[in-house]
Protein backbone atom coordinates (compact mmCIF):
# COMPACT_ATOMS: atom_id res chain seq x y z
CA UNK A 1 0.00 0.00 0.00
CA UNK A 2 1.61 3.17 -0.99
CA UNK A 3 2.29 6.03 1.60
CA UNK A 4 0.52 8.89 0.37
CA UNK A 5 0.32 12.53 2.01
CA UNK A 6 -1.91 15.55 1.63
CA UNK A 7 0.87 18.34 0.23
CA UNK A 8 -1.91 20.44 0.00
CA UNK A 9 -5.73 20.83 -0.73
CA UNK A 10 -5.13 19.96 -4.44
CA UNK A 11 -2.51 17.44 -4.49
CA UNK A 12 -1.40 14.71 -2.96
CA UNK A 13 1.56 12.40 -3.07
CA UNK A 14 3.42 9.13 -2.41
CA UNK A 15 6.25 9.35 0.27
CA UNK A 16 9.60 7.84 -0.98
CA UNK A 17 13.02 7.29 0.48
CA UNK A 18 16.21 7.83 -0.80
CA UNK A 19 18.56 5.39 0.12
CA UNK A 20 20.09 7.77 3.32
CA UNK A 21 16.69 7.42 4.67
CA UNK A 22 17.19 3.34 5.05
CA UNK A 23 18.63 1.47 7.40
CA UNK A 24 19.93 -2.00 7.86
CA UNK A 25 19.01 -4.18 10.97
CA UNK A 26 21.12 -6.97 12.04
CA UNK A 27 18.48 -9.62 13.29
CA UNK A 28 20.44 -12.75 13.13
CA UNK A 29 23.38 -15.06 12.90
CA UNK A 30 26.26 -13.39 11.61
CA UNK A 31 29.04 -14.75 9.12
CA UNK A 32 32.73 -15.01 8.38
CA UNK A 33 32.80 -12.22 5.50
CA UNK A 34 35.38 -15.07 3.27
CA UNK A 35 32.13 -17.06 3.58
CA UNK A 36 30.03 -14.98 1.91
CA UNK A 37 29.57 -14.85 -1.90
CA UNK A 38 29.25 -11.71 -3.67
CA UNK A 39 28.85 -13.00 -7.36
CA UNK A 40 26.77 -12.39 -10.01
CA UNK A 41 25.30 -13.79 -13.36
CA UNK A 42 23.18 -12.27 -16.25
CA UNK A 43 22.33 -15.05 -18.72
CA UNK A 44 25.09 -16.98 -19.80
CA UNK A 45 27.84 -14.55 -18.22
CA UNK A 46 29.39 -14.58 -14.76
CA UNK A 47 30.82 -12.29 -12.65
CA UNK A 48 32.83 -12.27 -9.43
CA UNK A 49 31.13 -9.24 -8.26
CA UNK A 50 27.80 -7.53 -9.02
CA UNK A 51 29.26 -4.20 -10.43
CA UNK A 52 29.35 -2.47 -13.59
CA UNK A 53 31.09 0.20 -14.42
CA UNK A 54 29.18 3.35 -15.79
CA UNK A 55 29.39 3.88 -19.71
CA UNK A 56 30.65 7.53 -18.89
CA UNK A 57 33.48 9.57 -20.59
CA UNK A 58 35.46 10.06 -17.07
CA UNK A 59 34.67 6.38 -15.99
CA UNK A 60 35.06 3.92 -18.83
CA UNK A 61 37.60 3.35 -21.57
CA UNK A 62 38.69 0.26 -23.61
CA UNK A 63 41.53 -0.05 -20.85
CA UNK A 64 39.48 0.47 -17.76
CA UNK A 65 36.84 -1.86 -19.36
CA UNK A 66 39.11 -4.55 -19.88
CA UNK A 67 40.99 -3.47 -15.83
CA UNK A 68 37.38 -4.09 -14.56
CA UNK A 69 36.17 -6.98 -16.39
CA UNK A 70 39.98 -8.44 -15.15
CA UNK A 71 38.82 -7.73 -11.73
CA UNK A 72 35.83 -9.73 -11.65
CA UNK A 73 33.33 -6.91 -12.78
CA UNK A 74 31.93 -5.45 -16.05
CA UNK A 75 32.68 -2.40 -17.62
CA UNK A 76 30.52 -1.05 -20.24
CA UNK A 77 31.78 1.72 -23.12
CA UNK A 78 29.87 4.51 -24.14
CA UNK A 79 29.74 4.48 -27.67
CA UNK A 80 28.22 8.07 -28.23
CA UNK A 81 31.69 9.22 -25.99
CA UNK A 82 35.25 10.66 -27.07
CA UNK A 83 36.38 6.97 -27.94
CA UNK A 84 33.91 7.04 -30.85
CA UNK A 85 34.43 10.43 -31.93
CA UNK A 86 38.09 10.71 -32.18
CA UNK A 87 41.12 8.34 -33.00
CA UNK A 88 43.27 10.27 -30.12
CA UNK A 89 41.00 10.66 -27.39
CA UNK A 90 43.65 11.07 -25.08
CA UNK A 91 43.93 14.66 -26.14
CA UNK A 92 40.59 15.62 -25.78
CA UNK A 93 40.42 14.18 -22.09
CA UNK A 94 43.04 15.77 -20.86
CA UNK A 95 41.70 19.06 -22.58
CA UNK A 96 37.99 18.70 -20.58
CA UNK A 97 40.23 17.67 -17.23
CA UNK A 98 42.34 21.36 -17.33
CA UNK A 99 39.39 23.47 -18.43
CA UNK A 100 39.02 26.31 -15.63
CA UNK A 101 36.38 25.37 -12.94
CA UNK A 102 34.43 28.02 -10.84
CA UNK A 103 35.85 28.02 -7.64
CA UNK A 104 32.70 27.89 -5.85
CA UNK A 105 30.38 25.77 -7.81
CA UNK A 106 30.87 23.07 -10.69
CA UNK A 107 29.06 25.05 -12.54
CA UNK A 108 30.38 26.94 -15.42
CA UNK A 109 29.24 28.24 -18.92
CA UNK A 110 32.22 28.60 -20.52
CA UNK A 111 33.10 24.80 -19.55
CA UNK A 112 29.50 23.73 -20.86
CA UNK A 113 30.21 25.43 -23.72
CA UNK A 114 33.17 23.84 -24.79
CA UNK A 115 32.05 20.80 -24.00
CA UNK A 116 28.94 20.51 -26.27
CA UNK A 117 31.37 21.71 -28.95
CA UNK A 118 34.20 18.90 -27.98
CA UNK A 119 30.88 16.30 -28.41
CA UNK A 120 29.83 17.39 -31.30
CA UNK A 121 32.16 15.97 -33.32
CA UNK A 122 30.93 12.68 -35.40
CA UNK A 123 30.55 9.54 -34.01
CA UNK A 124 32.93 7.19 -36.31
CA UNK A 125 31.45 3.79 -36.88
CA UNK A 126 35.02 2.50 -37.56
CA UNK A 127 35.91 3.49 -34.08
CA UNK A 128 32.92 1.94 -32.87
CA UNK A 129 33.96 -1.43 -34.13
CA UNK A 130 38.00 -0.54 -33.38
CA UNK A 131 37.06 0.14 -29.73
CA UNK A 132 34.98 -3.03 -29.24
CA UNK A 133 37.58 -5.40 -30.75
CA UNK A 134 40.24 -3.97 -28.65
CA UNK A 135 38.06 -5.21 -25.11
CA UNK A 136 37.24 -8.55 -26.80
CA UNK A 137 40.97 -9.31 -27.94
CA UNK A 138 41.68 -8.63 -24.09
CA UNK A 139 39.24 -11.96 -23.33
CA UNK A 140 36.79 -10.30 -21.19
CA UNK A 141 32.82 -9.97 -21.66
CA UNK A 142 32.38 -6.81 -23.85
CA UNK A 143 29.68 -4.50 -22.83
CA UNK A 144 28.54 -1.29 -24.49
CA UNK A 145 26.04 1.21 -24.54
CA UNK A 146 23.96 3.35 -26.46
CA UNK A 147 20.92 6.16 -26.07
CA UNK A 148 17.57 5.06 -27.38
CA UNK A 149 17.95 8.14 -30.10
CA UNK A 150 21.20 6.49 -31.48
CA UNK A 151 20.20 2.46 -31.34
CA UNK A 152 18.94 2.21 -34.57
CA UNK A 153 21.47 4.42 -36.48
CA UNK A 154 23.99 2.06 -34.77
CA UNK A 155 23.29 -1.24 -33.32
CA UNK A 156 23.96 -3.14 -36.37
CA UNK A 157 27.58 -1.77 -36.20
CA UNK A 158 27.57 -2.86 -32.29
CA UNK A 159 26.55 -6.10 -32.92
CA UNK A 160 28.72 -7.06 -35.74
CA UNK A 161 31.56 -5.84 -33.64
CA UNK A 162 30.85 -9.20 -30.84
CA UNK A 163 29.27 -7.58 -28.22
CA UNK A 164 28.04 -9.77 -25.52
CA UNK A 165 26.00 -7.63 -23.60
CA UNK A 166 24.13 -4.27 -25.20
CA UNK A 167 22.81 -1.57 -22.84
CA UNK A 168 20.05 1.06 -24.08
CA UNK A 169 21.00 3.41 -21.15
CA UNK A 170 19.15 7.37 -20.93
CA UNK A 171 18.11 9.73 -18.14
CA UNK A 172 15.03 7.29 -18.71
CA UNK A 173 13.76 5.06 -21.40
CA UNK A 174 10.44 3.87 -22.01
CA UNK A 175 8.62 0.60 -23.62
CA UNK A 176 6.10 3.31 -25.22
CA UNK A 177 8.04 6.14 -26.48
CA UNK A 178 5.94 8.57 -28.28
CA UNK A 179 6.89 10.63 -31.36
CA UNK A 180 5.11 12.47 -34.00
CA UNK A 181 8.64 13.60 -35.79
CA UNK A 182 10.62 10.39 -36.10
CA UNK A 183 9.71 6.60 -36.16
CA UNK A 184 10.53 5.72 -32.41
CA UNK A 185 12.79 2.55 -31.18
CA UNK A 186 10.46 -0.34 -30.41
CA UNK A 187 12.21 -2.10 -27.92
CA UNK A 188 10.29 -5.55 -27.79
CA UNK A 189 10.73 -6.06 -31.68
CA UNK A 190 14.12 -5.12 -31.53
CA UNK A 191 15.37 -7.09 -28.16
CA UNK A 192 13.75 -10.14 -29.62
CA UNK A 193 15.63 -9.77 -32.67
CA UNK A 194 18.77 -9.33 -31.06
CA UNK A 195 20.82 -12.56 -30.49
CA UNK A 196 22.41 -10.76 -27.22
CA UNK A 197 21.33 -9.93 -23.74
CA UNK A 198 20.35 -6.52 -23.55
CA UNK A 199 20.04 -4.23 -20.30
CA UNK A 200 17.46 -1.03 -20.28
CA UNK A 201 16.96 2.20 -18.70
CA UNK A 202 16.57 4.19 -16.67
CA UNK A 203 13.00 3.56 -15.02
CA UNK A 204 12.22 4.50 -11.52
CA UNK A 205 8.86 3.23 -10.47
CA UNK A 206 6.94 0.05 -10.81
CA UNK A 207 4.88 0.21 -14.05
CA UNK A 208 7.45 2.04 -16.50
CA UNK A 209 9.81 -0.98 -15.41
CA UNK A 210 7.08 -3.94 -15.70
CA UNK A 211 6.75 -2.66 -19.22
CA UNK A 212 10.32 -2.96 -20.08
CA UNK A 213 10.29 -6.27 -18.77
CA UNK A 214 7.58 -7.44 -20.89
CA UNK A 215 9.86 -6.05 -24.05
CA UNK A 216 12.27 -9.09 -23.46
CA UNK A 217 15.44 -7.15 -21.60
CA UNK A 218 17.39 -9.17 -19.56
CA UNK A 219 18.08 -6.55 -16.97
CA UNK A 220 16.64 -3.05 -15.75
CA UNK A 221 18.50 -0.23 -15.09
CA UNK A 222 16.85 1.54 -11.98
CA UNK A 223 17.66 5.86 -11.51
CA UNK A 224 16.47 9.19 -12.48
CA UNK A 225 18.88 11.75 -12.33
CA UNK A 226 20.33 11.00 -9.15
CA UNK A 227 24.01 10.75 -10.03
CA UNK A 228 26.81 13.14 -8.44
CA UNK A 229 27.23 14.86 -12.01
CA UNK A 230 23.50 14.93 -13.48
CA UNK A 231 21.22 18.18 -12.52
CA UNK A 232 18.08 16.80 -13.66
CA UNK A 233 16.40 17.62 -10.54
CA UNK A 234 17.34 21.08 -10.48
CA UNK A 235 16.95 21.62 -14.15
CA UNK A 236 13.61 19.36 -14.59
CA UNK A 237 12.50 18.69 -11.38
CA UNK A 238 12.39 15.47 -11.58
CA UNK A 239 13.72 13.32 -9.67
CA UNK A 240 13.01 9.77 -8.07
CA UNK A 241 14.33 8.93 -4.17
CA UNK A 242 16.18 5.45 -5.22
CA UNK A 243 15.45 3.47 -1.93
CA UNK A 244 11.58 3.60 -3.13
CA UNK A 245 12.63 3.13 -6.81
CA UNK A 246 14.61 -0.11 -6.25
CA UNK A 247 11.82 -1.28 -4.08
CA UNK A 248 9.15 -1.13 -6.75
CA UNK A 249 11.47 -1.75 -9.56
CA UNK A 250 11.85 -5.02 -7.49
CA UNK A 251 8.09 -5.44 -6.87
CA UNK A 252 7.70 -5.63 -10.94
CA UNK A 253 10.43 -8.49 -11.36
CA UNK A 254 8.70 -10.26 -8.44
CA UNK A 255 4.97 -10.16 -10.62
CA UNK A 256 6.57 -10.45 -13.43
CA UNK A 257 8.37 -13.69 -12.82
CA UNK A 258 4.77 -14.80 -11.76
CA UNK A 259 3.59 -13.48 -14.94
CA UNK A 260 5.96 -15.17 -17.32
CA UNK A 261 6.15 -18.17 -16.27
CA UNK A 262 9.35 -18.12 -14.46
CA UNK A 263 11.59 -15.03 -16.26
CA UNK A 264 14.10 -13.51 -13.84
CA UNK A 265 14.92 -9.93 -14.87
CA UNK A 266 17.73 -8.31 -13.16
CA UNK A 267 17.19 -5.25 -11.06
CA UNK A 268 20.35 -2.58 -11.62
CA UNK A 269 20.64 0.51 -9.19
CA UNK A 270 21.91 3.28 -11.38
CA UNK A 271 23.15 6.61 -9.93
CA UNK A 272 23.75 8.23 -6.24
CA UNK A 273 25.63 5.07 -5.06
CA UNK A 274 29.42 7.32 -4.46
CA UNK A 275 30.00 4.96 -1.08
CA UNK A 276 30.15 1.41 -0.13
CA UNK A 277 27.28 2.05 2.16
CA UNK A 278 24.98 2.91 -0.43
CA UNK A 279 25.80 0.53 -2.65
CA UNK A 280 25.39 -2.20 0.04
CA UNK A 281 21.64 -0.73 0.43
CA UNK A 282 21.06 -0.92 -3.13
CA UNK A 283 21.02 -4.50 -3.32
CA UNK A 284 19.56 -4.81 0.38
CA UNK A 285 16.62 -2.84 -1.44
CA UNK A 286 16.13 -5.11 -3.91
CA UNK A 287 18.88 -4.53 -6.45
CA UNK A 288 21.01 -7.67 -8.04
CA UNK A 289 23.72 -5.37 -9.29
CA UNK A 290 24.75 -1.78 -9.55
CA UNK A 291 26.15 0.34 -12.11
CA UNK A 292 28.89 2.99 -10.88
CA UNK A 293 29.89 6.46 -11.98
CA UNK A 294 31.56 8.25 -8.87
CA UNK A 295 33.08 5.35 -7.24
CA UNK A 296 35.33 4.32 -10.17
CA UNK A 297 35.95 7.99 -11.64
CA UNK A 298 37.84 8.38 -8.25
CA UNK A 299 40.37 5.39 -9.59
CA UNK A 300 44.18 6.12 -10.18
CA UNK A 301 43.25 4.85 -14.53
CA UNK A 302 40.14 6.79 -15.08
CA UNK A 303 40.39 8.61 -17.92
CA UNK A 304 38.78 11.56 -15.77
CA UNK A 305 41.62 11.87 -14.02
CA UNK A 306 39.67 13.03 -10.58
CA UNK A 307 36.73 14.81 -12.62
CA UNK A 308 33.40 13.38 -13.61
CA UNK A 309 31.02 13.93 -16.17
CA UNK A 310 28.02 12.41 -18.01
CA UNK A 311 26.98 12.53 -21.51
CA UNK A 312 24.01 14.49 -20.60
CA UNK A 313 26.72 17.53 -19.59
CA UNK A 314 27.34 18.14 -23.16
CA UNK A 315 23.64 17.82 -24.54
CA UNK A 316 23.39 20.20 -27.47
CA UNK A 317 20.27 22.00 -26.79
CA UNK A 318 19.53 21.50 -22.72
CA UNK A 319 22.53 20.60 -20.89
CA UNK A 320 21.50 18.08 -17.85
CA UNK A 321 25.06 17.88 -15.96
CA UNK A 322 27.92 19.20 -14.79
CA UNK A 323 31.72 18.32 -14.59
CA UNK A 324 32.79 17.60 -11.14
CA UNK A 325 36.01 17.10 -9.13
CA UNK A 326 35.73 13.99 -7.30
CA UNK A 327 39.22 13.58 -6.84
CA UNK A 328 41.17 10.62 -6.81
CA UNK A 329 41.15 7.41 -4.18
CA UNK A 330 43.40 4.95 -5.60
CA UNK A 331 44.02 1.58 -8.20
CA UNK A 332 40.78 0.21 -9.46
CA UNK A 333 41.83 -2.85 -7.45
CA UNK A 334 41.77 -0.87 -4.17
CA UNK A 335 38.49 0.88 -4.95
CA UNK A 336 37.52 -2.74 -5.20
CA UNK A 337 38.95 -5.05 -3.01
CA UNK A 338 41.18 -3.17 -0.88
CA UNK A 339 43.11 -3.11 1.58
CA UNK A 340 41.48 0.29 2.47
CA UNK A 341 43.15 3.34 3.99
CA UNK A 342 40.15 5.68 4.00
CA UNK A 343 36.85 5.80 6.33
CA UNK A 344 34.06 7.23 4.12
CA UNK A 345 33.67 4.03 1.86
CA UNK A 346 35.14 5.35 -1.05
CA UNK A 347 37.27 2.67 -1.50
CA UNK A 348 37.49 -2.00 -0.69
CA UNK A 349 33.68 -1.45 -1.91
CA UNK A 350 33.23 -4.90 -2.26
CA UNK A 351 35.33 -5.70 1.43
CA UNK A 352 32.57 -3.49 2.69
CA UNK A 353 29.30 -5.17 0.95
CA UNK A 354 31.13 -8.93 2.48
CA UNK A 355 31.32 -7.42 5.99
CA UNK A 356 27.56 -6.09 6.22
CA UNK A 357 26.50 -9.07 4.44
CA UNK A 358 28.39 -11.25 7.07
CA UNK A 359 26.80 -9.04 9.98
CA UNK A 360 23.37 -9.76 9.08
CA UNK A 361 24.30 -13.68 8.17
CA UNK A 362 23.33 -13.50 4.88
CA UNK A 363 25.43 -15.38 2.49
CA UNK A 364 25.14 -14.59 -1.00
CA UNK A 365 23.12 -11.25 -2.52
CA UNK A 366 19.92 -12.94 -3.64
CA UNK A 367 19.56 -14.10 -0.05
CA UNK A 368 20.83 -10.33 1.51
CA UNK A 369 17.55 -8.67 -0.41
CA UNK A 370 15.97 -10.09 1.98
CA UNK A 371 17.76 -8.18 4.86
CA UNK A 372 15.98 -6.24 7.04
CA UNK A 373 15.61 -2.35 7.06
CA UNK A 374 14.43 0.36 8.70
CA UNK A 375 13.54 4.22 7.88
CA UNK A 376 15.95 6.20 9.11
CA UNK A 377 16.15 9.91 8.10
CA UNK A 378 19.32 10.92 7.80
CA UNK A 379 20.06 13.70 9.68
CA UNK A 380 23.02 15.94 8.03
CA UNK A 381 25.58 17.45 11.08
Amino acid sequence: MMNEIEIGRGKRGARAYSLDDVAIVPNRRTRDPQDVSVAWQIDAFQFEAPIIGAPMDSVMSPATAIALGRLGGLGVLNLEGLWTRYEQPEKVLEEITSLEADASNAFNPAVTRRMQEIYSAPIQPELITARLEQVREAGVVVAASLTPQRTQEFYRTVVDAGVDIFVIRGTTVSAEHVSQNQEPLNLKQFIYELDVPVIVGGAAGYTPALHLMRTGAAGVLVGFGGGATGTTRRALGIHAPLATAISDVAAARRDYIEESGGRYVHVIADGGLGHSGNIVKALAMGADAVMLGTSLARATEAPGAGWHWGLEASHPDSPRGDRVKVGTVGPLEEILYGPSHHTDGTSNIIGALRRSMATTGYSDVKEFQRVDVVVSPYQAK
